[in-house]
């Protein structure tokens, strides 16, 4: 049986996949970007959790990242609606089916990423705050 941590990163990713874009979880950066763009989901850091006693729950603030990247001539309106549809796919559902307690993303902050030879990568980190609680840190 997985782990709520993993389950969490697992609807998340879901969400993610219903978007136009490609979407990967864990997978480096392939050589070729898909015109809708492409988001790595990386599972992140769970940080220190805050514990409470009797019962013993331990409350993470999980920080996941999510990889976005587009490519081409309207790479900035790509890039803008690709952050939208994440937007928007988190807002739809905040607990993520009740497996969290919140679901939140930062902004993000976006580069130009120069390729040799094609037209320049725009990308950027956006992290997502996944505050959840379990019973045991590694079950």
């Amino acid at each position: 049986m997985p782990t709520p941590r993993e389950t969490i990163l697992a609807a998340l990713h879901a969400r993610l996949s219903a978007l136009p874009a490609t979407a990967l979880r864990g997978d480096a950066l392939p050589e070729r970007v898909p015109a809708g763009g492409l988001l790595i989901l990386r599972d992140g850091e769970p940080g220190e959790p805050e514990v409470t006693l009797s019962p013993l729950r331990y409350h993470y603030q999980h920080r996941a990242e999510i990889e976005a990247v587009v490519q081409g001539a309207a790479r900035d309106a790509t890039f803008d609606t690709l952050c939208a549809g994440i937007g928007a796919a988190i807002a739809a559902d905040r607990t993520l089916g009740g497996l969290c307690d919140w679901v939140e993303a930062e902004a993000p902050r976006p580069v130009d990423l120069p390729v040799e030879g094609a037209a320049s990568l725009k990308a950027a980190v956006i992290p997502v705050i996944l505050h959840y609680t379990t019973a045991d840190p590694l079950g």
